[in-house]
């Protein structure tokens, strides 16, 4: 890439973008400009909806990096925005025209997640209605972030942002992915999202594979090589419009 590129970090639910604090500090070290906006994570729509507007106003090339929700999110926002140029998914959600997050989870192993989480009995402000998603403060670092410092956990947990529950069922409309290329980072051990799932989803993307031995939110703990792997796709030549085969050999040396 001749121009400038600038990496978009965009965080999933029970979270906010300073948990990418150690990643942007590694990023940044290394010379790149990276933006972390906020995940409203009211809906799939309306959050890729959110990301595309800030995504569209930056100048230059784009790497779109998710985590865990946030992968879905970027995955619908990407479809047709010329200057993404590489998709980034941290133990994130893929999804396919028609899939949810939850629809796309549903054939692999549940979760410590789905016995952690619990829905509030009031509806989630902003969404189209029903309620939020929280995760249980006493379970939160060992179900997203078991290698993380127990203190930095701890405020996590206070600091978590909840996810409209009604989101995790929201059906995505486009998959940036299919135009677009991708990397995959797999968590081995991740409590959130199944790494057979992770496994499933990123083979079907034809991504970039690597794998980290490190939890759901494995860059908290492993920033320096979270930050590298960003890195490579930063690096990577090519267009949006080139797609998987593109992909695919540049993969193999083709």
């Amino acid at each position: 890439m001749s121009e400038e590129t600038t990496i978009v970090l965009v965080h999933g639910a029970l979270a906010d973008a300073s948990s990418f604090a150690g990643v942007i500090r590694e990023l940044e070290t290394a010379g790149r400009t990276v933006i972390a906006p906020p995940n409203p994570l009211r809906g799939l729509l309306s959050d890729a909806e959110s990301i595309a507007t800030r995504v569209t106003a930056i100048e230059g090339p784009v790497v779109l990096v998710g985590h865990s929700y946030a992968g879905a999110v970027i995955g619908q926002a990407s479809a047709g925005l010329a200057n993404v140029k590489a998709l980034v998914f941290l133990a994130g959600v893929s999804l396919d025209v028609g899939e949810s997050c939850a629809s796309v989870q549903a054939p692999f192993p549940p979760t410590l997640l789905v016995k952690t989480s619990y829905l509030t009995d009031y509806d989630a402000p902003g969404a189209a209605g029903g309620p939020d998603l929280y995760l249980a403060s006493d379970k939160y670092r060992e179900t997203l972030c078991a290698d993380a410092p127990a203190d930095l956990a701890r405020v996590m947990s206070v600091t978590q942002r909840p996810l409209a529950g009604a989101a995790l069922g929201e059906a995505a409309t486009a998959a940036g992915w299919k135009a677009i290329p991708s990397w995959y980072l797999i968590s081995e051990q991740d409590n959130g999202i199944a790494p057979e799932t992770q496994r499933f989803m990123a083979e079907r993307m034809t991504a970039t594979t690597e794998t980290i031995r490190g939890s759901h939110a494995a860059f908290i703990a492993q920033p320096r090589k979270v930050a590298q792997f960003i890195q490579k796709a930063a690096g990577v030549p090519g267009t949006p419009h080139e797609g998987p085969l593109h992909h695919l050999l540049h993969r193999t040396g083709t």
